[in-house]
């Protein structure tokens, strides 16, 4: 009889861990659906900039030289941030073999937004390609070597391209793990 029950109650112990572990999936996910959905109104934020060269309010005051309007600045900030921001969000959660190649989107919304920050000559948008060759010389010959090895394993083996997908997944358990992959 004790040994029924201790049994019994390792096995409420083991599906409480998974139920918990299931919760912090489920809200995890729900943010990031919170977050994707409202994108459009935080991308509409912009509208409540006024049109004027200097935009003063309690917490800072902001001057724009070069486009002279602050209404402008907000427009292209948050034209550029939040595509960087949901495609972040699309990098981080992504399980397929070619989200490597996201980087390439990434480094240069990146780029186009530092630039923009810190640029005072009205230059924007125009060099950022040569920004990208590196991260393009390492991030496409790298997808097309996965995609050979696995087309090379689909005529060799009898596997269908869905299993090949899952075996070149790589699945690490936390954000940092998947941030120290890149470093």
């Amino acid at each position: 009889m004790e040994i029924k029950q201790q049994k019994s109650t390792e096995g409420k112990l083991k599906f409480r861990q998974t139920d918990k572990k299931n919760n912090k999936v489920i809200l995890k996910g729900s943010l990031i659906a919170t977050f994707i959905a409202l994108t459009p109104y935080l991308f509409y934020l912009y509208e409540s900039v006024p049109d004027v060269k200097v935009w003063n309010t309690f917490l800072f005051t902001y001057e724009s030289k070069v486009y002279e309007s602050a209404h402008v600045v907000a427009w292209t900030l948050s034209g550029k941030l939040i595509p960087l921001l949901l495609l972040l969000i699309w990098f981080f959660t992504c399980r397929h073999w070619w989200y490597h190649v996201l980087l390439v989107p990434i480094v240069m919304y990146t780029y186009q937004t530092i630039s923009f920050i810190t640029s005072d000559t009205g230059i924007f948008d125009e060099f950022q390609l040569l920004y990208l060759v590196p991260v393009m010389a390492i991030v496409v010959p790298s997808i097309y070597l996965i995609r050979a090895r696995m087309f090379n394993k689909l005529n060799t083996a009898n596997k269908t391209l869905e299993e090949l997908e899952e075996e070149f997944k790589i699945k690490p358990t936390t954000f940092w793990e998947k941030v120290k992959q890149y470093f």
